[in-house]
């Protein structure tokens, strides 16, 4: 990991901060049907290699959800006495833990109820180890600890409302990412998924928002140009879509010790014309409720003083901290306060000439997901890794404060590591290819380069003016 970590990351973490990280996993295994506990550990030891790969997301066989919470009275006893290995407090029962109301704006709690009653243990699993990517898990995790505050209750409820949302209410992961752009150009028949496909394609090529260059930080950006957005003009199941899409993709663009994204809202030409507040409204909730701790600053650019009266709104809906973020810049020296003029693109009053084309769709670019041979090799090698880093973490949670933090934290990076290289030849085969992908900004292996030639001729368009080349390594 970099020396230059914020805080709260792997590796950088306070032992308050370990032993909160080391409780939130118990726990999470617990829901997972991991735990070495429950009686379900010996089963799910003996099956996890082969069952349906994590990856697939989909439901293999249906668990009892009684079973994780289920105790024999020895375990009730050291319940009611309210130690564990690790010598955390546990609640009895997980699935009573609870968000107090003036504390859970987005309902939050129901959810997380919802997620517990109604979601089988490994399909829990699934979603999560689907949602980590490339990720490193702890990092994952201690996203939802940093955001609720370092409380661990509050940060499972929150972990697990997601996956919810992830699962059955986004398919974030089965259907957003997995489909993507050439299934929607492909789509026929029923009107209204039509209607749905047409209108996600049309914010995509007239470039509504595009991700784009790094700010002052080394972070990605994305550039919002709300005078493209008009209300009613597309659907508000596309809107969603759209927007998750463009988060999620955004996602493919973290490199350590970078965790978080920039967001450029160009407010050139706005008018009352394009505001439209529940699109805002599901943007919040996004960053705020399922994507916690990715937004590093938001500035509004050339917001002209009819944006006044909507922002007193919009600022009244955020999170104090979340609104601590945003920053407005009226000028161009004002914005490459933040953003080098070098990144700024000359629409905006900066130095770089690049302009914004989307690349369509190319067919057969996504045929690498149809060749289950590999893909179910890499599944595979995958849900062993899996395995490997929730033995670890057992070990870690069941041996408390007697092993070494800095032995375990290495035991973890190592299979984290893993993960990523693991995720990156698995990813054709489960995301369908993006723009970014057909522009050269997302490379083979996750290498970045944002002014890349074209990964495809149908996407030669789009070649940018000039060369400065951004890799992987370079933000290592």
């Amino acid at each position: 990991m970099a020396s230059n970590t914020p805080p709260g990351r792997p590796g950088t973490l306070t032992p308050d901060e370990e032993r909160k990280l080391r409780e939130l996993w118990g726990m999470v295994m617990k829901v997972f049907g991991v735990d070495a506990g429950s009686e379900d550990q010996s089963e799910v030891a003996s099956t996890a290699g082969t069952e349906t790969p994590i990856a697939d997301g989909k439901k293999d066989k249906k668990k009892s959800r009684l079973n994780v919470f289920k105790r024999n009275k020895a375990d009730k006893n050291a319940d009611d006495k309210s130690s564990t290995a690790s010598g955390a407090s546990t609640p009895s029962d997980i699935s009573r833990l609870s968000i107090a109301a003036d504390d859970d704006k987005f309902g939050q709690t129901a959810e997380f109820k919802a997620a517990i009653a109604n979601i089988p243990p490994e399909e829990l699993r699934r979603t999560f180890w689907s949602m980590v990517k490339h990720d490193h898990p702890d990092a994952l995790l201690l996203r939802f600890l940093r955001a609720r505050k370092w409380d661990v209750e509050k940060a499972l409820v929150m972990m697990i409302s997601t996956m919810q949302w992830r699962l059955n209410e986004m398919h974030v992961d089965d259907d957003i990412m997995k489909n993507g752009e050439l299934a929607a150009l492909q789509t026929t028949g029923d009107a209204k998924a039509k209607k749905n496909a047409d209108d996600f394609l049309t914010q995509l090529r007239m470039g509504k928002s595009y991700l784009h260059g790094l700010d002052n930080e080394g972070r990605p950006m994305c550039f919002v140009r709300a005078r493209l957005h008009k209300a009613g003009e597309q659907t508000e199941e596309s809107l969603e879509r759209f927007t998750v899409y463009t988060i999620e993709t955004a996602r493919m663009l973290l490199r350590p010790p970078i965790d978080t994204a920039t967001i450029v809202f160009d407010m050139t030409d706005f008018s009352m014309a394009n505001m439209d507040y529940t699109p805002v409204k599901f943007m919040i909730k996004c960053f705020e409720a399922n994507y916690p701790e990715s937004l590093g600053t938001v500035l509004v650019y050339r917001a002209p003083w009819v944006f006044n009266a909507v922002w007193s709104i919009v600022k009244g809906w955020l999170d104090p901290v979340v609104a601590g973020k945003v920053h407005f810049a009226k000028t161009i020296d004002e914005l490459s306060q933040y953003v080098p003029k070098s990144q700024i693109p000359t629409e905006l009053g900066g130095d770089e000439k690049w302009e914004y084309k989307y690349p369509e769709p190319v067919p057969g670019e996504n045929d690498k997901m149809a060749e289950e041979g590999p893909k179910q090799a890499l599944q595979t090698e995958r849900q062993g890794i899996v395995d490997k880093y929730e033995a670890t973490v057992l070990d870690w949670v069941q041996g408390g404060d007697s092993v070494s933090v800095e032995e375990r934290r290495k035991e973890r990076d190592a299979v984290a590591e893993q993960l990523r290289l693991n995720y990156w030849k698995l990813d054709p085969f489960v995301r369908a290819r993006s723009l970014y992908d057909r522009m050269g900004a997302l490379q083979e292996g996750g290498k970045l380069d944002f002014y890349s030639k074209p990964a495809a001729p149908a996407a030669a368009a789009s070649a940018p003016a000039k060369t400065v080349e951004t890799s992987a390594d370079d933000l290592d």
